[in-house]
């Protein structure tokens, strides 16, 4: 039997020599939080850009974590993917409801983490997507396709672990998940320290994967 990952970090290490060299000019986005964590060793391992990518799950209102979509932000741009299965069963102003709410967090959140740098420039790049895990794959759907809208030169799903379901289900050049766990009911399950990721981890992750680049 497989052993979970020791923290974030590590699953990161050992995301990175899975994906293995990427071509052009490459930048490793991690999904905000989590995913920054993971994202910072494979953006070390690939000497490329890191930079965040905030991605807010849009759960159904009386049943939170059960998502019925996601939205994301590239650039000034944001986009919304739908879980329709799920979708279709509420309320289409309840839905409108739970976007807005989750669009000023995510605008919360890009504020707080990019502070005054420019907005992020996929066009003709190599996008390595990197998140924590994946469940059911919606927050992931969501940043695969917004990132695709910006014209990039090919776009990479990374994730530590994830169900086959989920990964089959993204419309990524590539996908990278080295572990499929049999029974898989949530992506905590593949860690030994799952804790909560700040803002303030995110922050200085952020800076000091900068501060480590050539030439700075």
């Amino acid at each position: 039997m497989r052993r979970p990952y020791r923290d974030r970090e590590t699953a990161g290490r050992a995301l990175a020599e899975e994906i293995g060299p990427v071509a052009g000019s490459v930048l490793v986005l991690g999904l905000a939080r989590g995913g920054v964590l993971v994202a910072a060793p494979v953006a070390d391992a690939l000497g490329a850009e890191l930079d965040v990518l905030v991605v807010r799950k849009l759960g159904v209102p009386w049943q939170p974590e059960l998502a019925m979509g996601a939205i994301a932000g590239v650039g000034e741009e944001l986009y919304l993917v739908r879980n329709e299965p799920v979708a279709a069963g509420v309320d289409p102003d309840a839905i409108e409801a739970v976007r807005r709410s989750e669009e000023r967090e995510l605008r919360r959140r890009e504020s707080t983490y990019r502070g005054d740098r420019p907005p992020i420039d996929v066009r003709d790049r190599a996008v390595v997507l990197v998140d924590d895990g994946l469940a059911t794959g919606t927050t992931m759907r969501a940043a695969v396709d917004a990132v695709r809208r910006q014209r990039p030169a090919q776009v990479i799903a990374a994730v530590p672990v994830g169900s086959t379901t989920s990964c089959r289900g993204l419309r990524a050049d590539r996908v990278v998940c080295p572990w499929f766990p049999q029974y898989f009911t949530a992506v905590g399950q593949a860690y030994r320290d799952f804790s909560e990721v700040s803002d303030d981890q995110v922050r200085r992750v952020l800076a000091e994967s900068t501060a480590r680049r050539p030439g700075r």
